[in-house]
């Protein structure tokens, strides 16, 4: 395998992890019979993004490079949120 067959690769592997997140987002609706976001979506994406971040890095892709750089951080930012409302339920 080449060094381009790698990337390649690796690149769909992070479209495969950024395209898993729906399926998982809409099996939990499903389940749930209304619009539910679970946690593992907000890791799926981080997942998803910075494999992508990486693969769009060796391309030397700006405007790929550009589009992903915030991805993680607003992800993080969904957790950190995410663990807040948790220990604000616990506490109450």
């Amino acid at each position: 395998m080449s060094v381009e067959q790698l990337w390649v690769s690796i690149g769909m592997c992070g479209n495969l992890l950024f395209f898993s997140r729906w399926v998982v987002q809409w099996m939990a609706s499903e389940r749930a019979r209304r619009s539910v976001i679970p946690v593992s979506f907000w890791y799926l994406s981080i997942a998803g993004s910075v494999v992508l971040l990486g693969y769009a890095l060796y391309r030397r892709d700006p405007v790929f490079i550009v589009s992903q750089l915030p991805n993680s951080v607003i992800y993080f930012r969904n957790l950190h949120l995410l663990k807040r409302e948790r220990q604000a339920d616990d506490a109450a």
